[in-house]
């Protein structure tokens, strides 16, 4: 592009307008719940839709139900393509994801409104069932998108809200399920030239340094046991001598600070690690504060950059879980176990995005990703893959999250640079 003509300015204003309305449509006096496939992600995505067809764009979904929203390019080649999903936790935030789309909307309002057109297609796909809390199975829209749903998980995943199966829940949505058991791919990774997700932050790291933008680096793989449980012996508190009992309390708080030990000596030896006990609970139709406890039900959840500390964990749990049981005469029982692989960003995607703050003023930084995102599922593909982290005070997956405009337009900003100038 000729550095002489103006360059689009994205329509904030627009994005503001739209996430008042996703507030009001998909809220319940605290944070907002878009249930993925449900009636919150249904009312998102018409919003989506509408704004686009407003805006002149192509729109097209696919079997899975994912969005896609194109302003087309001036030349060929492979697409841009932005996004993020618009489903949410329960009492969920209401930045979290929809951020990336507004994104990729207010960047092509601009372009429309300063009559210009990237330089390739911009596609801004709105991504169906990233929230695992809803089904669980990870990034179910995206690997949809490329033919990598199983007939299994069609079939067997259900809902955790009101058990309807991934399959039907998918057909209620417009959807085709047929197709995607037949693994047939909406996307092909060789036409799509570069992948970026905006999205909030989800951590603090932003916040402690100052600064509005974050450029990811790698997004973090994972194992999980969502179900698992610990059997003990219920028993009466003030007559079981402590020799005697099969506490399942005790000896999942023992797995917690075997699991924290493990942590610990990972980070000594600077490696990347987070172990999490997110749901912990008795049985509340027989617990009772004069009872030992007879049965736990817990959810684990480990992360990391390294396949290779990933196994590691995985490998030494079987033995810890053994000790535990011989030492407190309990039973454990992990579950069903999914995740997901880690994902490295795309090093040119890095060097542009950072090249585009630069040359925005916009202050940012290289960082790591804790959380999962479908950016993962599109760099595993061979996508040429980025993030944007935009700031957020108080973290995420709450009502409290907090993204200040002045941040997001800061970000989209920059991606709007980065996409008049990607292919350049």
């Amino acid at each position: 592009m000729d550095v002489r003509q103006p360059r689009p300015t994205p329509d904030v204003a627009l994005a503001a307008r739209l996430f008042d309305e996703l507030g009001r449509q998909t809220g319940s006096g605290r944070g907002v719940t878009r249930a993925s496939y449900g009636l919150g992600e249904q009312l998102a995505h018409r919003i989506a839709r509408r704004e686009a067809e407003a805006l002149g764009l192509r729109v097209t979904t696919d079997a899975a139900a994912n969005l896609y929203m194109t302003l087309p390019g001036t030349g060929g080649g492979p697409a841009i393509f932005v996004g993020s999903h618009l489903d949410s936790v329960p009492v969920g935030g209401n930045f979290d994801g929809a951020a990336g789309v507004l994104m990729g909307l207010a960047v092509a309002a601009g372009f429309r409104q300063a009559g210009l057109a990237p330089p390739r297609d911009l596609t801004v796909m709105a991504i169906r069932a990233e929230e695992s809390t809803w089904f669980p199975a990870s990034y179910i829209g995206s690997r949809a998108a490329f033919g990598r749903l199983t007939p299994e998980e069609l079939d067997g995943v259900t809902r955790t809200s009101d058990g309807v199966a991934l399959g039907v829940a998918i057909r209620a949505a417009d959807g085709d399920p047929d197709a995607l058991r037949r693994g047939e791919p909406q996307l092909d990774p060789a036409r799509i030239g570069v992948f970026v997700e905006p999205h909030i932050e989800q951590g603090p790291a932003l916040i402690a340094r100052g600064l509005p933008l974050g450029i990811v680096t790698g997004i973090r793989g994972s194992f999980r046991h969502r179900n698992a449980r610990c059997t003990g012996s219920w028993a009466h508190s003030g007559a079981t001598p402590r020799a005697v009992r099969q506490d399942a309390v005790a000896a999942v708080a023992a797995l917690v600070m075997a699991m924290e030990e493990i942590w610990t000596r990972a980070e000594a030896r600077g490696e990347d690690l987070t172990v999490t006990f997110g749901q912990v609970a008795t049985d509340t139709a027989e617990h009772a504060f004069s009872k030992v406890a007879g049965l736990v039900a817990f959810s684990l959840d480990v992360r990391s950059q390294s396949p290779d500390t990933l196994a590691a964990v995985r490998a030494a749990l079987p033995a810890l879980l053994g000790r535990i049981e011989g030492e407190r005469r309990v039973r454990f029982d992990l579950g069903p176990l999914s995740g997901s692989e880690a994902a490295a960003m795309d090093p040119a995607t890095i060097d542009g995005l950072a090249a585009a703050a630069a040359a925005s003023g916009v202050p940012a930084t290289a960082m790591p990703c804790g959380a999962g995102h479908d950016a993962a599922v599109f760099a595993r593909m061979g996508v040429p893959t980025g993030m944007l982290f935009v700031r957020n005070a108080n973290g995420s997956h709450n009502p409290e999250e907090s993204m200040e405009m002045e941040d997001f337009a800061a970000a989209a900003t920059v991606l709007s640079r980065f996409c008049l100038d990607f292919g350049g």
